[in-house]
């Protein structure tokens, strides 16, 4: 069995080194079983790059591509780090606003689309907010597959520093909900540092099968293919998800390690109950996944009744990976931490004085380490973003524990004062996630006259369960020793699935808009 690459300088570099050494083992498989040898993909990866070379790309051009979850996509991103561009990934759900902007902001030469997909014509999107630009991209509609050409026009392969340090090949945007999208700047070298921290604390092996049933565009995208690409394994490509197919496909390829966040999580389990005495993927070995806060409950219950472990993880766009539980963890550490700091990564929590907290006491996320992003696209918002040990600010919540594993405990900005008191949400939704009526939970906080804000709790109600009661979330919240002052003062019943973005996190910011005018009293 070979050693796994953990020591490439460039993403090709990394390609061409799994295809020397594995040439004719499966890369990516998609949900039409098609599947594709690592060798195939970096034959095809290079008549695509020759293609873009063509259509005028090269090292250092900007390139947008909003593209789903499929072999091609992939194969189109290889074939733009071959050629050394500057790849701008945009998640399916970005629309007019978001994406002119990040067009406009990367000033993007070509942009790929996938035609019309999932009922949205993308083509012509991108066609409406470039038409007013002085010197507009070509837009490429992928639909009709990608461009190719002879590999033996193709340029020498770029080279980078050692440490590749500052050569930015990929910028990727956070949402905007408010204002602009940040564009979070990487390199081939960070991104990497983040796909090792992964691929090391789950222990992947040669003999795993993975899935990518998130958006590939997503930051999680190059994370696993990093994975795959060091340790020599495929994965199972879903491009529009449907819990049963997907189901299906998984035990056609015998997937051994399958998630993506919490959500997915519930999913499979909601599926396993209906057949309890028959695993629903025999050969699942964990789950994991990130993006999303993991309630202690999930981890027992996924425990009990499918008979693996839930190795959930903790990463943003800013830092592909920070934490990552693993295999090995014990319980206590799977089901109330996000895990150990992964391979290289650095975490300190911090006091609001920038001082390090002492074990156990809460603070402020504040990274650094070699996954760490390079700053913003706009450099005016970097000084705000980092302290002045260079860490970043994370803006998240959380304790170290004694074993060095972190159990986050809420954001900054979502801690909820109430009567002065901060009241951390996250603390809340883990105890209302148990009780049986819920399916999912957001706590928020909204705008009270008396209090500043009050604890306002969304459920969303569990299928063919009666709707939570507000006695009964009092009840669930004593019985969990809640302080009594933390116990919401409002209980709204949501109608169907709670908002939730493409990686299934829920939506707070659309919740307490819908709600911040709602008449509430304590009557």
């Amino acid at each position: 069995m070979s050693e796994p690459i953990y020591d490439a300088r460039t993403l090709w570099e990394l390609l061409e080194r799994r295809v020397a050494d594995s040439p004719d083992r499966a890369f990516l498989i998609d949900d039409a079983d098609r599947t594709v040898t690592f060798s195939e993909a970096k034959d095809q990866a290079e008549r695509v790059a020759a293609g873009f070379s063509a259509l005028g790309v090269s090292e250092g051009t900007p390139v947008t591509w909003v593209l789903p979850t499929r072999i091609d996509t992939v194969v189109a991103s290889l074939a733009l780090s071959r050629l050394g561009a500057v790849q701008n990934p945009i998640i399916h759900i970005y629309r007019d606003r978001e994406v002119g902007f990040c067009i406009r902001q990367t000033a993007s030469e070509l942009v790929l689309t996938p035609g019309e997909w999932g009922g949205f014509d993308y083509q012509a999107m991108v066609e409406r907010v470039v038409a007013d630009l002085d010197v507009p991209p070509a837009v490429v509609d992928a639909s009709a597959g990608l461009p190719e050409g002879d590999p033996a026009s193709l340029p020498p392969v770029p080279t980078v520093p050692a440490d590749g340090r500052n050569v930015i090949r990929w910028i990727y945007y956070t949402s905007g909900t408010t204002s602009d999208p940040k564009g979070v700047l990487h390199t081939d070298a960070s991104l990497m540092a983040g796909g090792v921290g992964l691929a090391r604390a789950l222990d992947m092996q040669p003999s795993d099968v993975g899935s990518i049933a998130f958006p590939y565009a997503h930051i999680g995208g190059p994370d696993y293919l990093v994975c795959l690409l060091a340790n020599g394994f495929p994965a199972v490509l879903i491009e529009k998800f449907d819990l049963m197919a997907a189901i299906e496909a998984f035990n056609r390829h015998g997937v051994t390690m399958a998630g993506g966040s919490t959500v997915f999580y519930t999913m499979f389990l909601g599926v396993q109950r209906q057949q309890p005495d028959k695993p629903i993927i025999p050969t699942l070995r964990l789950l994991s996944g990130g993006g999303a806060p993991k309630p202690p409950e999930v981890f027992f219950e996924v425990q009990a009744e499918m008979g693996i472990p839930v190795a959930h993880g903790y990463g943003m766009t800013e830092s592909p990976m920070i934490c990552q539980g693993a295999p090995t963890d014990t319980d206590d550490q799977l089901a109330h931490t996000e895990g150990h700091p992964v391979f290289a990564a650095e975490v300190t929590i911090c006091r609001s004085d920038d001082s390090e907290c002492d074990r156990g006491e809460e603070g402020e996320v504040r990274i650094s380490g070699p996954q760490l992003f390079k700053g913003y696209r706009d450099p005016t918002l970097d000084a705000e973003a980092f302290d002045e040990m260079g860490r970043f600010r994370s803006g998240d919540l959380a304790v170290m524990r004694e074993d060095g594993h972190v159990t986050l405990t809420g954001r900054v900005k979502d801690i909820i004062i109430r009567k002065g008191e901060n009241i951390a949400a996250k603390e809340i939704e883990d105890v209302l996630y148990a009780h049986p009526k819920v399916e999912a939970v957001a706590v928020i906080g909204l705008p009270d006259l008396n209090r500043g804000e009050r604890v306002c709790a969304v459920v969303e109600t569990a299928e063919g369960a009666e709707p939570l009661t507000y006695d009964e979330m009092v009840t669930v919240c004593a019985d969990a020793a809640l302080m009594r002052q933390k116990v919401p003062e409002q209980l709204v019943i949501h109608d169907g699935p709670l908002p939730r973005n493409a990686t299934m996190k829920i939506l707070k910011y659309e919740l307490k808009d819908a709600l911040a005018d709602v008449p509430w009293s304590d009557d």
